[in-house]
């Protein structure tokens, strides 16, 4: 079972590396097929470079800025049976292959996982409401699913998709340009498959855009995002700010 990571990449020289750093240390560990492709998408850094610098990974280009656009060429370039989908300034925690491999190996009628972000360089205090946050999301989607028929939680920048699902459902949704997105594939991707979300598979963030926007703020935008995408199908929330170096 072949895995991709795709990992769309704009403007992050300054966390590329320990990115990739995290991902080869998994490959190492366990005997897998996989294939790693970062998406370039339209960095005016030293992105492109330094992903090219670590042997065994692929730069695809993507000229079009948006997150989604860039997730979407990242699977178009793939080849992997299982695509997973974490974000550049993420760092993967020792075991989380193996749990990704066995899960899909044990469930073949799995079509998507996810997990929570834990965020390294957040505050204990801010760490803990985000903890309370991934609980009341994970019980809103199940009461949600249970009375609507509609719910599934997936985290961007954490998630693996069965390939075979993600083709059915015509990939991503690339007119969406960034809040929502994750809640759209889960919505989507549910309608045909079923969604594990487990506690038991996180990966390391950054916290610069809770920090950026402040905790309070973002976790609203994320909440009333994914009401809306549950409930009417797009998002609430065109815009989004951007916080990286060299952003408009």
């Amino acid at each position: 079972m072949k895995i991709s990571f795709v990992i769309p990449a704009y403007n992050e020289q300054d966390f590329i590396g320990p990115c990739l750093e995290s991902v080869m240390r998994e490959l190492g560990t366990i005997e897998c097929d996989a294939e790693v492709i970062v998406v370039n998408n339209a960095s005016t850094d030293a992105t492109r470079e330094r992903a090219l610098a670590v042997p065994g990974v692929r730069v695809v280009d993507e000229p079009q800025k948006g997150l989604v656009r860039a997730r979407e060429a990242g699977y178009l370039a793939s080849s992997g049976e299982l695509i997973a989908n974490i974000d550049s300034d993420t760092r993967l925690p020792e075991g989380w292959l193996t749990t990704v491999l066995e899960t899909f190996r044990q469930d073949p009628d799995l079509a998507a996982l996810s997990g929570p972000l834990i965020y390294y360089d957040m505050s204990r205090a801010g760490r803990a409401m985000v903890r309370l946050f991934y609980f009341v999301g994970y019980l809103v989607s199940a009461v949600s699913k249970r009375v609507t028929g509609k719910g599934a939680m997936v985290q961007g920048g954490n998630f693996i998709l069965r390939r075979a699902v993600l083709d059915q459902i015509g990939g991503y949704d690339t007119s969406i340009e960034f809040y929502g997105e994750d809640t759209d594939v889960a919505r989507r991707v549910s309608e045909v498959g079923r969604v594990r979300w487990t506690f038991a598979l996180p990966i390391y963030s950054s916290a610069r855009r809770m920090k950026g926007e402040g905790i309070v703020v973002t976790g609203l935008r994320y909440a009333l995002n994914y009401v809306w995408v549950v409930l009417r199908g797009r998002p609430l929330t065109k815009d989004y700010k951007d916080i990286r170096p060299g952003s408009d």
